[in-house]
């Protein structure tokens, strides 16, 4: 009687066990035709944007072709203007903190600048800097340019300036120190060991700067209206010192009066002295 017992309950157990493992398979079942048709529906965004990334390519392209006869009007008139682009670089915030004095007079032959995108945009880009005849070096032009590969990474190249002797603005910190001496603080490095780096990978801040910032509107910077948001917030802060200052003026103001406070209270307690003692006169 045990044994039937016992037979009889396993074949219950396991038939319990297969209707668990039909009901998961089946919930899974369900779930994975939804992520299919999420997966299909996924993909027709994507198509999506991979069309709309191609026709803004070509909208950039065609619009890039129609500027290029504007830009060429406008380099010919900064070029009648003197010291137009150094002062546009002195003037604009970012590229100002990495110039010394001595760059300052290399770029005072800086007579043009131009930016060219390659003909695809997506593939990268190159910098020209066009110099006249100067005491620094032979170059007349000193080009950077910048390639962007399918995957996204950054590489570039540039030009090797071709140095006077005893002109070379990079190597100024080892041609300022005498044999035996020893350099007791390191001097920034020049504005042009810009063109000496051939890092890759990453992004080009000076190029960057240079490509989106700058070249669009560089009149902005040779006026100096293109700081205008620092100085706004540099009268924010004029306007906040002030007020605190104002607050230490209120604090003394109530220290004092806390002090005349005292004091008057010191009086009014005299008084009532005084008065109590010419009564007790009088009762007397």
């Amino acid at each position: 009687m045990h044994r039937k017992k016992k037979m009889t309950e396993v074949p219950n157990k396991v038939a319990k066990l297969n209707h668990e493992d039909k009901e998961e398979r089946f919930v899974d079942t369900e779930y994975q035709d939804i992520v299919e048709q999420i997966d299909g529906v996924q993909n027709q965004i994507d198509a999506l944007n991979e069309q709309a990334s191609e026709e803004i390519l070509q909208v950039e392209q065609k619009y890039n072709n129609l500027r290029k006869p504007f830009f060429s009007s406008r380099a010919d008139l900064i070029s009648k203007i003197p010291k137009f682009w150094v002062t546009v670089f002195v003037n604009h915030p970012q590229i100002s903190a990495l110039l010394d004095e001595e760059d300052e007079e290399a770029l005072h032959y800086l007579f043009s600048v131009e930016v060219e995108e390659f003909e695809d945009i997506k593939s990268g880009y190159k910098i020209k800097f066009h110099f006249t005849e100067n005491p620094y070096f032979d170059n007349d032009v000193l080009c950077k340019e910048f390639m962007l590969s399918d995957t996204g990474e950054q590489t570039c190249k540039s030009t090797s300036i071709s140095w006077k002797e005893n002109m070379d603005l990079t190597k100024r910190s080892d041609q300022s120190v005498k044999p035996g001496q020893k350099r007791h603080v390191e001097e920034p490095e020049s504005f042009f060991s810009w063109f000496n780096d051939q890092s890759e990978g990453g992004n080009d801040e000076v190029g960057d700067l240079i490509k989106d910032d700058i070249w669009p509107n560089p009149l902005q910077y040779y006026l100096g209206v293109g700081n205008d948001g620092e100085d706004d917030d540099d009268e924010e802060n004029v306007v906040l010192i002030e007020d605190e200052e104002d607050d230490g003026d209120e604090e003394e103001d109530l220290d004092e009066l806390d002090e005349e406070g005292e004091f008057d209270g010191e009086d009014d307690d005299d008084q009532d002295q005084l008065a109590g003692e010419d009564v007790n006169s009088d009762d007397k």
